[in-house]
């Protein structure tokens, strides 16, 4: 095999610019292969960069050596190790990351993302999808459609991709045979009505050998559709639609160079902007008119969709980073309540009630799931009854947010899609790790329609007619640490001072208000959701209060702490080591969590978080539980009131 063919044109100085200038505009097109395990994704988008002539031959020659390494015979090429860069994933022959590449025809630009095919990664084929126009899905003419097959393509058509190519591969493999492949067609057919996909194009191809990639194949003389490389070539793309809605601008960065300057620079998410247009700035809501658009190179007479601007306005409002800048006869929705689909990312179950970080356009709000209304099948498309989601699982729940953000449906009546302002991601906000990507369908009602009451005593007015501050002491620690026999003591001393207190305690409150509560670590967070929700109006009424619950959980124990003024929560921390707080077990619970008679057990089989750096630590080793009472109550009372 001569590798002459694979140079790059020579080009005399004179034509230099007008290729530059060719190449410069033309249109670029963002697609994503996925499908199931061993589809061929990487070897199709090897055949492809190696099709449209974007391998060096320094790449070739190494691609030739690997391939006879890794054991491909003769003058075949692995295209695959074109695209798998990762080490694991050469020696496991499988994509694992998501690899970006980026080739060129004469007619157009390319930018594709090869995601992976194992359900473990499906999360990483969501990242490659987010920014798509166009999905290739695989199938494997041996398997036909597998359960990856059509979660892919599900996903593919949630997140908004409407152009889709089935690509049935390894035509070679089955001899080209042209009844198996129509019956993958029309049973593929038969699922995506099921689930929008209205249109699609299938393909029969071999990524191996070539055939119907970038030139008609021989072998398939009854296939009178067009190639893989001529649909993505002509396959049409609307570049002016983002520019037709109304005008967005989530604010990235607020420029103050000088007090005579105060610039609002962002990209521009849909519409245009041109100086002298009236523009609301959300979620404040208040209007002014753009003065100026301006760069580097001078001012702007228009900006549009897929730009990046920096804004001036006529009047001073205040408007900051996660503020969005919209056009003001059309303003964008602001709301704390929304449905949303889920699409769970992480190893862990989602926790209905924990607080995870919500990431929308440049808004960063603190946000709470509630259990999933249902899981969706993606075989049968059915909705499942479920109470949280797993590892790579979809369902519909609610979510409230700490403050109002500024969004749009994702995917609105007329068919547009808003990426920017409807779709987010939840971050898990002990570990910084992605643990979701949402998307909002609407604003629930009871969000516009519960507002907040004006009252005039005030929590301060309650806790100075006590002649106290406001506190909630939060004790935590294992079963059999003594945090009730601790806290009972706490409040016997300060009634016994005249302080008006309350203690809720973990087993008198499952009596009750928690009945409903079994001990999953689903179920635990709730618990602890509710008891901060009770401790914080018992706070508002001035009084002091004592919590004594396992919680063994940091993210609900900072989550309760965000709910109330600083300085107010204080965690106290029964420190007592497994096997003394074993020892004390006069319940019997540990003795029947060992005989696994008891799931869900904190220290035997549900793990405790101890506190990292709490306002009181008690050491029951050192210490009476009448000493440490006494010390707490003496840490409470010389605090600034």
């Amino acid at each position: 095999m001569t590798d002459t063919a694979y140079r790059a044109p020579d080009l005399v100085a004179s034509d230099i610019d007008s290729y530059l200038d060719q190449h410069a505009h033309k249109s670029l097109l963002r697609f994503i292969t996925c499908g199931s395990v061993d589809d061929g994704k990487s070897t199709l988008i090897g055949r492809l960069l190696y099709d449209s002539k974007m391998i060096f031959e320094d790449q070739l020659a190494a691609l030739e050596a690997d391939s006879k390494r890794v054991g491909t015979q003769g003058q075949d090429i692995d295209f695959a190790l074109l695209v798998d860069g990762l080490a694991a994933e050469r020696e496991q022959g499988i994509t694992i990351d998501v690899a970006y590449r980026f080739f060129s025809t004469d007619r157009r630009k390319f930018i594709v993302a090869d995601t992976p095919g194992h359900e473990q990664y499906t999360r990483n084929m969501v990242t490659g999808a987010s920014t798509a126009d166009l999905a290739v899905i695989l199938v494997d003419a041996r398997k036909g459609i597998l359960t990856q097959t059509r979660r892919h393509s599900y996903l593919a058509h949630l997140i908004g991709i409407r152009k889709l190519v089935l690509a049935v591969n390894k035509m070679d493999l089955i001899g080209y045979d042209r009844v198996k492949y129509e019956d993958i067609v029309g049973e593929y057919r038969e699922f995506a009505s099921t689930i929008g996909i209205d249109d699609f194009v299938p393909i029969p191809i071999s990524g191996f050998k070539g055939d119907n990639i970038a030139s008609r194949s021989d072998h398939t003389p009854w296939f009178t559709g067009p190639t893989l490389m001529e649909h993505l070539e002509t396959v049409p793309l609307d570049v002016t639609a983002d520019q037709a809605r109304p005008f967005r601008m989530p604010v990235q960065w607020v420029a103050r160079p000088d007090l005579d300057f105060r610039g609002f620079s962002g990209m521009i998410a849909a519409g245009r902007i041109a100086p002298g247009d009236p523009v609301r700035i959300l979620p404040s809501g208040r209007t002014t008119t753009v003065a100026r658009i301006v760069t580097h190179g001078g001012d702007l007479p228009l900006a549009v969709a897929g730009q990046s601007a920096m804004l001036t306005l006529a009047d001073e409002v205040d408007c900051s980073r996660g503020d969005v800048i919209v056009r003001a006869d059309v303003p964008a929705e602001v709301a704390d309540q929304f449905e949303a689909t889920i699409l769970w990312m992480a190893d862990e179950e989602m926790l209905p009630g924990r607080g995870y970080w919500l990431k929308l356009a440049t808004q960063t709000v603190s946000a709470q799931l509630q259990a999933p209304k249902y899981q969706v099948n993606v075989n049968t498309m059915a909705h499942l009854p479920a109470r949280t989601l797993g590892l790579n699982a979809i369902g519909v729940a609610n979510l409230s947010t700490d403050r109002p953000v500024v969004f749009e449906p994702y995917a609105a009546p007329d068919g547009t899609i808003s990426r920017d302002l409807g779709g987010f991601i939840l971050v898990d906000k002990i570990t910084n790790a992605t643990v979701a990507a949402g998307l909002i369908h609407f604003a629930l009602r009871r969000a516009a329609n519960v507002h907040w009451q004006a009252i005039d005593v005030t929590r301060e007015a309650h806790a100075a007619q006590k002649n106290q501050r406001a506190r909630l002491l939060w004790f935590t620690g294992l079963s059999g640490a003594g945090k009730s026999t601790i806290a009972n003591l706490v409040e016997k001393r300060l009634l016994a001072l005249g302080h008006h207190s309350f203690l809720l305690d973990g087993d008198n409150v499952r009596h009750g208000l928690n009945r409903d509560l079994g001990f999953t670590d689903a179920d635990r967070v709730e618990n602890i959701r509710r008891v901060g929700e009770v401790a914080r109006l018992m706070t508002d009424a001035g009084l002091i209060v004592l919590t004594a619950f396992i919680s063994p959980f940091r993210a609900e124990r900072d989550m309760v702490r965000a709910m109330l003024p600083p300085g107010e929560f204080m965690e106290v921390h029964i420190d007592t080591p497994l096997d003394v707080a074993e020892s004390r077990d006069v319940k019997g619970l540990y003795a029947k969590a060992r005989a696994g008679q008891l799931a869900n057990f904190t220290g035997i089989d549900s793990p405790y978080e101890a506190p990292l750096n709490p306002e009181i630590r008690v050491n029951t080793i050192d210490m009476t539980p009448e000493q440490a009472a006494e010390a707490i109550v003496d840490h409470l009372l010389i605090m600034p009131a």
